[in-house]
Formats: structure tokens, sequence, C-alpha cells
């Protein structure tokens, strides 16, 4: 048998079952119950991990030693496990602004080069040394937020009321490092910014010897405030937000020290005006030197610092520059015994790894090709290696590979085709991967430094899910468009069809930078609002235009100054091509539908090709990029200043005239990352032009649905939507 058959086969007495609404709702999605936030003990001889207990989103801590035995519990959270409801305002902010679902035990906090872990849960902090219990230490009623230990393990650093506070762990004593917070100015966290665009979560940084601690001061108070209403329940309340509209004021930041033992701040000259640069990354050299990055405000300049901290001296390392923009990148590392740095590069198009020496100077590049770095996974400082994913032989597929730093050839570690997540021991020797194709759930197992399997950990086909319900993998396949670029795409045949009668298509669209939707992993399987729509009748087609990942810098930047234009003549081409090369789908009964995004695609697509695309559900979309934020818009866009027209091409609202076809709007009336406004605006522009359309307002939900009910409603709507739209046998 092929492995599809294989996974897809069930016993005579297994029933199989169409995938319905709630098989939508139900998070997560069959064969997803997966570990993670795994870290190996500093001596490399044991690895910890969370995961569910049963199939739900409720985690707990697992350990397992690499010499033997099984997997086994060692921490779950206090009482009944319910921490989503003791949650504040602002740790239901930052789990929005993660994309965390997850409940019970949501993050391990580890120390670097101790057995020691601190978890925040239900607001307060618990500490686990090694394997032993839960130790509660802090019970306050305000929360503490974005816990770091130092890389002894010997202290705990945290921000409560905007302030940041270290705890001596042996003797329990507490210490308040700052002051001055409130009204718009918080300490040690970082900025909405900084969380939603830059991919960093933390507002400040501890020295490597636990004597200091970098971290930001954060000032909006010049931001006007922006009010979300609840008003979906029997009590209204108002909850309000700085949000930097493009082209608008950023937040002020600035970067100081302070002992972790108390004292005053000393800050550090970043050189830049206050709100025309973002603080981009922050890492320690060593204990008296920290390295600082600084993206321009139009994101073409990328600068390295290096801080002394004696003299307050900075010395510029390295600078990235770019006729569009630089993209962040998480890949920095520094080797304790020469100082040399490791970094990644889009000079040539594609990411790559260099090694720079510790002021700056390009030693080599240690990766090259027309294929991009995905990521630096480990490095090994004694080995002089580094570890790190990439798809260097297709972009369909993720593999992690090892280069030496002194040089030489690229070895590839994983071997089985599909996507593969890896984290690598500290000391070289072993590592853990979670691997997943179209046709295997993920399959998570410890291997040694050359790659071999140890030890299956888990194994996600297990869930019954998988062998119940009727999930077929979609066909991935390139094509070519009208330029002369190759594509990827997805397409999901119907399950059912009535002979002689040609299949409707809905296109399910994402299209924006930083996404990829089509590869080789369990996710296009178990996607199941794709799987409910073909249980309905439809073909379903998935294609990553220009601007999205994992292609270069080229391919990205298509987008660059006007959004929406070359995306969707992509998909454009990409329905052609399934007409093509399906025939049996009728090229008359066309829709789509996506979210954020993809909402905003989906209007540019209806506006933008009417005689291609004759309904669509757009949920969550961006209407006009004015209204969005500063650093994702300028990126791409430029400012509503120097690229006036630019945003007018862009926007749906100039141009719902042209909308031909059936439209349904979905928001979250709480979105506090693409507002509800943006949806109200194109209410009144749709009225104004006197063009018919749905909306469904979500009153107490965000901008991704935590609400089983409400995923339920909505896939219910989408799916009845086209079928009065288009028809589905």
């Amino acid at each position: 048998m092929s492995e599809r058959s294989e996974l897809l086969a069930v016993t005579p007495d297994t029933k199989r079952e169409g995938v319905d609404a709630a098989a939508v709702a139900k998070l997560p999605a069959p064969g997803s119950v997966v570990p993670a936030a795994f870290g190996f003990t500093p001596d490399g001889k044991a690895l910890t991990y969370l995961k569910s207990e049963s199939a739900s989103l409720s985690r707990v801590l697992w350990r397992v030693e690499l010499t033997g035995g099984e997997p086994r519990v060692v921490a779950r959270p206090p009482g009944n496990g319910d921490t989503e409801s003791t949650l504040s305002e602002a740790e239901k902010l930052r789990r929005e602004r993660q994309r965390l679902r997850e409940t019970g035990i949501t993050q391990v906090v580890r120390a670097e080069a101790a057995d020691v872990s601190v978890f925040p849960i239900g607001g307060d902090l618990y500490l686990q040394r090694q394997d032993g219990p839960l130790e509660r230490i802090t019970n306050t009623p305000t929360p503490e937020l974005d816990p770091r230990l130092t890389r002894d393990g010997s202290k705990v650093a945290f921000v409560r009321d905007d302030e940041l506070h270290v705890i001596d762990l042996a003797s329990r004593q507490e210490q308040r490092l700052t002051q001055g917070a409130g009204d718009g100015v918080t300490h040690a966290l970082a900025e909405f910014i900084a969380q939603e665009e830059m991919d960093r979560a933390s507002g400040y940084w501890w020295s490597p010897d636990g004597a200091t601690i970098a971290y930001q001061e954060t000032d909006e108070r010049h931001i006007p405030p922006y009010s979300i209403v609840h008003q979906g329940g029997e009590q209204i309340s108002v909850e309000t937000h700085r949000y930097p509209f493009s082209g608008a004021a950023n937040a002020k930041v600035r970067l100081g020290v302070v002992s972790a033992s108390g004292g005053p701040t000393r800050w550090l000259d970043l050189g830049e005006p206050a709100a025309d640069f973002y603080l981009a990354r922050v890492n320690w050299a060593s204990p008296t030197s920290l390295l600082v990055q600084i993206l321009s405000r139009d994101q073409k300049s990328l600068r390295l610092y290096r801080f002394n901290l004696e003299s307050l001296q900075k010395t510029l390392l390295i600078e990235e520059t770019s006729e569009t923009w630089v993209n962040l990148h998480n890949d920095l590392r520094v080797l304790d015994s020469t100082g040399e740095i490791l970094w990644s590069s889009e000079r040539t198009g594609f990411r790559h790894l260099q090694l720079h020496d510790r002021d700056g100077k390009l030693l080599r590049t240690l990766t090259a090709g027309d294929w991009p770095v995905d990521a630096l996974v480990a490095i090994n400082e004694n080995r002089r290696e580094a570890w790190f994913s990439a798809g260097r032989e297709t972009p369909l597929e993720t593999h992690l590979y090892r280069v030496s730093l002194d040089g030489g050839e690229v070895v590839r570690l994983t071997d089985e085709p599909g996507t593969h997540r890896t984290v690598v021991a500290s000391n070289g020797e072993h590592f853990v991967d979670v691997a997943s194709s179209l046709n295997r759930p993920p399959l998570t197992t410890i291997r040694d430094r050359e790659g071999n399997p140890l030890k299956i950990l888990d194994d996600s086909s297990s869930d019954p899910r998988v062998g119940s319900l009727r999930l077929a993998p979609p066909e991935l396949i390139e094509f070519v468009n009208r330029d002369g670029i190759k594509l990827q795409g997805a397409f999901y045949p119907p399950k059912s069809k009535v002979l002689g009668e040609k299949t409707p298509l809905i296109v399910i669209v994402y299209g924006g930078p930083h996404v990829q939707t089509v590869s080789n992993s369990w996710a296009l399987s178990a996607d199941m609002n794709a799987q409910y729509l073909t249980e309905r009748g439809y073909a379903v087609w998935k294609t990553d235009n220009r601007g999205s990942a994992r292609r270069g810098h080229a391919f990205e930047s298509a987008l660059n100054r006007e959004m929406g234009n070359v995306e969707v003549r992509d998909q454009v081409d990409g329905v052609s091509f399934v007409g093509t090369h399906w025939p049996e789908v009728d090229l008359g009964r066309v829709g789509l539908t996506g979210s954020s995004y993809g909402g905003y695609m989906t209007l540019r697509c209806l506006t933008e090709a009417p005689d291609v695309f004759r309904a669509g559900v757009s949920v969550a979309p961006v209407t006009d990029w004015d209204g969005y934020d500063t650093c994702y818009t300028e990126r791409y866009m430029g400012t509503p200043m120097n690229n006036a027209d630019g945003y007018r091409k862009s926007s749906v609202l100039p141009h719902v005239e042209k909308l031909r076809g059936e439209l349904l709007v979905i928001h979250g009336m709480l979105d506090e990352n693409v507002h509800f406004r943006h949806t109200a605006r194109l209410t009144t522009a749709l009225i104004s032009a006197s063009k018919p359309f749905a909306l469904l307002p979500l009153p107490d939900e965000r901008h991704s649905s935590r609400r089983d009910a409400d995923r339920k409603y909505v896939a219910e709507r989408i799916a009845g939507f086209f079928e009065q739209a288009l028809g589905s046998r």
C-alpha cells in the first residue's frame, strides 16, 4: 500500500464521516495536536516540551530522558487548568499578537545554563527545578508579564504594572528596577508595532552574567487613543489603544541599561530621532558589550551597532540597505570565544548566512544559491558549525542543514519529503524533528546529529479523526504565470459531483508577504475549511502569488508601493490554469475567500477581476492602507504622503463601483489589528455605489475567532453563501 492509502485506511467497523461545520470549528485540527516549545536540558540528556494530554488546546509539560524511558508529564497548571478565564486584558492582547490559542501551560521560560524553568500561569509565576514540583513565586492581583531567567537560573525578571522587576529565586526578594510608567509610558514592554510587525515580543534583555538588564522605555502619549467598544453583551465597556496609523507618529522608544540590584538607568544615545526609527533587535555580546539593531523608519536601512557599556561609545558594525525594504531576522549570534558574529543577509537577493569578525568585517559567506535560508536554528561553538532551516531543493519543503563556520559543504540532515520543524541541543549531539507531509500527520522524532532516528516521541496519526474523517490531500502543481514566473498551487477535487456537470471552484487566498500557503505539509490536508467545501461539492484551489514568502526578495518585492496588483494578476492566472488543467471545473462559477490580507485580496479580486470571480467572502479585510499600522504598511507602500497614487490604486474603496459579484463581509468588532473601521468604511462606499452586499459582524471576536460557536456559525454561513451564489454540485 502507498503511504497515503495506509494513512487513510480504516477498519471495516470504522464509519467514515464527512467534514461538517462542527469539525471545522473544533481546534486543533485533526492530526495537529503536536508537541511544541521544545527545550533540551543544558547537559543535553533530557528534553522537555508542551503538549495536550488529549486532543485539546490545554497543554501540560512533558519530559523525556534521552537515555531511555517514556515521556512523562512533569507539570500541570494548578487548579482545574482553566487559565483562559483568569487572563488580564494585557495578557489576552499579547496572546492575540502572538497568535496563541492554547491554554493550560502556554509558555516555558528556561535558563540557558541550569535546569530551571518558570511558567506564567493565570497571571502569576511558577518555578520548577529539574522535574520537581511547581513552586509559586508570585501571588499578586496584577499579572506578571514576559518573565525571563538569567543564564544561570538564579533570578527571574518580569513586568508588572508596566515596570521592570526582579526576584532573586534563592531569597525570594523582589526588587523594582524602573519607575515613572503610566499614562502612555511603559518600561520593558515591547510596543504594539514590535509585537505585531517585527516578531519581537520582549522589551528587555538580561546580560550574560545576570548583573545588568537592557530595557526599552516606550512613550505613546503623543499617539491619539483609538477606542473599541464592547457592545455584544449586557454591559458596555471601552478599551483604548495607541495605534500608529500609516504616515502618522510612531511610539518614541529609548534604550537604557540598569543594574539588576537597582540604581539609576543609563540611557544609550541611539543617534536617531526618537519616533523615526524602530528598535529592531537587542543582543548581548558580553557583560559589557551590547549589540543593537536600528531599522530606519522607511525600512531601507538596518544598522548593527556595538555599545561599550563602560564608555557608552557606539560603533557601527554592519549595515544592510535595500531599494525596497530590509527584512528583519533572528539570525544574529556571537561566539563567546572569538567574538565572531554570525549574521544573515539578503544582499544577493536570497537570505544567506555570513560570518563577520567582532568589528563587523565580512570573513566569509557560509551559504549561497538561488534559495533562501529560512532561519538559523542553532550554532555549536566547539564544533564551529551552524544549523539552519531552508528549502534548498524546493520551496515546497523545509529541511534542516548544517555548515561549518570555516566554510565548506552544506549537509542536509532530514531526508523524508515534507516539512521539518527542528530544535537542536546546545551540544550538537541531538535534535528533535517534527516532520509532516500532505500524506503524513506530524511525526515527532529524536534524532542524532547525523539525522538518524533514535526515538519516536509522538505520532499525530494516532488522532482518531485522521482515520474517521474523509481528509483528502490536495495535489501540488507548478504552473507559469503570464510573466513567465513559476508559481505553486494546490488543488482539492470535490468529494462528490454530479455526472456530466461541471464543478464550481472556490479559491482560498491569503496572498500577502511573509506567508506561504502551498507546501508539502499536513497543514494543507488538515485545512478543514477546504475539506468542508470539497465535502459540499466544490473544487478548491490555493496558489502563492508574487509577494509571498520563501522565493527570494525579488519575488516578494514585486508588490512594492502598489499592493493588490500583481497579486490579483497571479490569482487570475491560477484560475485560468485550473480551467486548463482540470476541464471539469466550471470557470463561470468561481468564488474566493480569505482572511486579513486574504480578506483584502478577496475584495481586490472582486473589483479588479470581476469577469473571473463571481462571489467572495472577505474576512477581517484591510480596505484602505491609510487605516493600517505604520511598520507593516510603510514597509511595502511608503507613506500616504510620498506615495499617494500607490495608496489610491491599492485601496478597495475608490474601486467598489467595479464590483459585480456577490459579496459577504465578516469582521470581529473587537479587532485591534485590522479595525472594524475598515469594514465600516467599506460599507459606506458600497452604499454610496448602490452595491448589494451581506455583512456579518462578530461582536465579541477579535482578528482571529476564539469561540467554537462563532467558528461553526461562520463556516455554515460561508458554505450557505457560496451555495446561493454559485450552486454546488
